[in-house]
């Protein structure tokens, strides 16, 4: 029994079969409208030797002191800063295999199961990519990032998040830049207490016999909220205390860079009496905006999680004069609540 008679296949050909297993994840940052695609990137890595890590240049905005126009003053010129935006890919693999005996006891073709899955394990895989990459740039001090973009409440008179906690967090972050913010990612507890509170605003649809129906989807003072308890909690005294985070449209650069054989099956027919396997593998590019990616000493060709949480591994973007990216033009905030 081969799998799929031993002939390569892409995702697409995942979409004709049915999961069996209700799934629980979310992945709702998948969901966000956070990424813009840079097909570009990937001709630019292929250019590079090794394909894996690249700066890209981004154009900064003219500016300086007007000069008095007094008939005497003399004009004076200056240039655009340009800032140099460091980003890495980020490689993953993972294999299945599955015995000709089980079949052979139940009748049932479980590579079959596992190739239906395989689209949704991936989009598991990237979801934690994106939630430690937060983990690492929300531990940037570098010109205050951390600090201006962080909204604790879990020392205030009331710890959960209220009515006007997220306007107070966008404006904290961003000041009058403030509409940069689209989305909130939270927890389903910090989502029921919204709910309790009345704050959220379910959308609705008119389904198909004219009656309206509130849909899964809500707004907390016109930012979409998503609901996903794969952002970070944490015990502190006893008590769990919940990060929600706040995000901008095209807050992550995103390249899907591919590799040479993102499936592939093979077989080995003395294995155990026969086994089927499934391979796969994938390089994706998600570059936080106004973050660059730092090597250490021994340069990584692909981060683990634990170096993409780590926030020795990020730095704010910088120009040629050493100026910081301005943080209000930064897409990324969060609240740090008890519910």
């Amino acid at each position: 029994m081969g799998v799929f008679d031993q002939k390569n296949f892409n995702s697409e050909v995942f979409g004709k079969y049915i999961e069996t297993v209700p799934r629980t994840k979310q992945n709702a940052l998948l969901k966000a409208g956070i990424f813009r695609s840079r097909s570009d990137l990937k001709s630019m890595l292929a250019d590079q030797t090794g394909g894996n890590f690249i700066t890209v240049p981004m154009v900064g905005l003219i500016g300086g002191e007007p000069l008095n126009y007094d008939g005497a003053t003399n004009i004076t010129a200056t240039g655009i800063s340009t800032f140099a935006q460091s980003m890495i890919v980020v490689g993953r693999a993972k294999a299945w295999r599955e015995k000709d005996f089980a079949f052979d006891m139940t009748g049932h073709d479980f590579m079959a199961d596992i190739a239906s899955q395989v689209v949704n394990y991936w989009d598991d895989v990237d979801e934690t990519t994106l939630l430690k990459i937060l983990e690492g740039i929300f531990g940037v001090t570098v010109n205050g990032f951390s600090a201006k973009h962080t909204l604790d409440i879990t020392s205030a008179d009331t710890p959960n998040v209220g009515v006007t906690t997220l306007n107070e967090a966008i404006q904290k972050a961003a000041g009058d830049n403030k509409n940069i913010f689209t989305a909130a990612i939270m927890h389903s507890s910090v989502a029921t207490n919204l709910e309790n509170l009345q704050v959220l605003e379910y959308w609705k649809q008119t389904d198909q016999n004219g009656v309206q129906r509130e849909t899964s989807l809500a707004s907390w003072n016109g930012r979409t909220v998503l609901i996903d308890d794969n952002v970070p909690t944490e015990i502190a005294d006893d008590e769990t205390v919940y990060t929600t985070y706040l995000l901008g449209q095209n807050a992550f650069d995103f390249c899907d860079c591919g590799a040479k054989y993102p499936y592939e099956t093979a077989r080995k027919p003395d294995a155990n009496g026969g086994e089927d396997y499934l391979y796969t593998r994938q390089r994706k590019l998600f570059a936080p905006r106004g973050f660059s990616f730092v090597q250490p000493s021994a340069p990584i060709i692909s981060p683990t999680d634990a170096q993409l949480a780590t926030a020795a591994r990020w730095t704010v973007v910088r120009d040629e004069d050493g100026s910081y990216f301005d943080s209000k033009a930064i897409p990324f905030a969060r609240i740090i609540s008890k519910g």
